[in-house]
């Protein structure tokens, strides 16, 4: 075997490294702070080597804690809930549809009120039945004159038999007076019937035949010109503030029904509030794009307390 000669290394050995080198950072000119938190090691020790120091750290964290949560509580009572929104009084009427005077306070767990009632807007001329006030007055006063007793000769001849007879008259008109107003009260009516009541009160306080009278129009943009429109022939109950309104009502007695008992199982009630919540946000967000800034708006919100969190962003129940 011939011997082993050591000759000159092949080039392909050699790595040639094209290139720039490195240039250093620019230096910045601000101090540099330490961002990241101290491990537990370096607190243990900073504790120890300096317990002023590390006593006014912990004061000034936890001051900055408790400034964020109040933040954060405030920014979440001005958000709202997203199904109830900010409870105003006229929201709190819904429940007694408008017959109950004062709210009802809450109370702890022994029972005793923890505030006190405050007044509630009342339509006292808003009856059981699908009645009004004016026509049970008229229907009343028409009985009492139909069936009062006459006067006739024999009556003329004994005054005092005719004076029994309007006496006795009267306590029965009374007694069916006090029968009759029972029978039509919101107290006494079920759960759809202050619906109904509550869809009637929406339409008079929201219904455009009124408000285009208390209002001021919208204001228009420059070059533009208001159209004259028809006047209606009847109460409003399509327009979107309507159906908002009658939502809120509908949502709150649901949301109420829920929260008694064993209503958290109640799958089909937890539906039609998802249902009646989403379908309420869509007709915000239309009536914000149409009514942006207008008297009609800000009185929508501010009566039935509806916030952000009704309608902005994914609601999720």
């Amino acid at each position: 075997m011939p011997p082993r000669i050591s000759g000159v290394q092949r080039l392909n050995t050699l790595s040639l490294c094209l290139r720039p080198a490195i240039k250093p950072p620019t230096p910045a000119f601000l101090p540099i702070t330490q961002t990241a938190s101290l491990s537990q090691k370096e607190k243990k020790r900073l504790a120890k080597q300096d317990p002023y120091r590390w006593a006014q750290i912990q004061q000034r964290k936890n001051a900055h804690l408790e400034r964020r949560q109040e933040i954060e509580a405030v920014r979440e009572q001005q958000r709202g809930d997203p199904v109830r929104g900010i409870t105003t009084p006229f929201v709190e009427s819904f429940d007694s549809a408008g017959q109950a005077p004062l709210s009802k306070p809450a109370v702890d767990d022994d029972g005793n009120p923890i505030e006190e009632p405050h007044p509630l807007p009342t339509s006292p001329h808003i009856l059981n039945n699908l009645l009004a006030k004016s026509e049970v007055d008229l229907a009343i006063e028409t009985a009492y004159a139909l069936t009062k007793p006459m006067r006739s000769e024999y009556t003329d001849a004994n005054p005092e038999l005719l004076e029994e007879r309007q006496q006795d008259h009267d306590e029965k008109h009374a007694k069916a007076v006090e029968a009759l107003r029972r029978i039509i009260h919101l107290d006494k009516g079920s759960s759809k019937d202050r619906r109904h009541a509550n869809i009637r009160r929406c339409i008079e306080i929201f219904g455009r035949h009124e408000t285009d009278l208390k209002l001021p129009p919208k204001p228009l943009s420059r070059g533009q010109e208001r159209e004259e429109r028809p006047v209606r022939g009847g109460p409003d109950t399509g327009s979107s503030e309507v159906q908002i309104a009658i939502l809120t009502a509908k949502i709150r007695a649901l949301a109420n029904e829920l929260e008694k008992g064993r209503g958290y199982k109640d799958k089909v009630g937890k539906r039609d509030l998802r249902l009646m919540v989403h379908k309420r946000q869509k007709l915000m967000a239309y009536m914000e794009r149409k009514e942006r800034g207008s008297a009609r708006w800000q009185h929508m919100v501010e009566t039935l307390g509806l916030s952000e969190a009704t309608y902005k962003g994914q609601i999720t129940l």
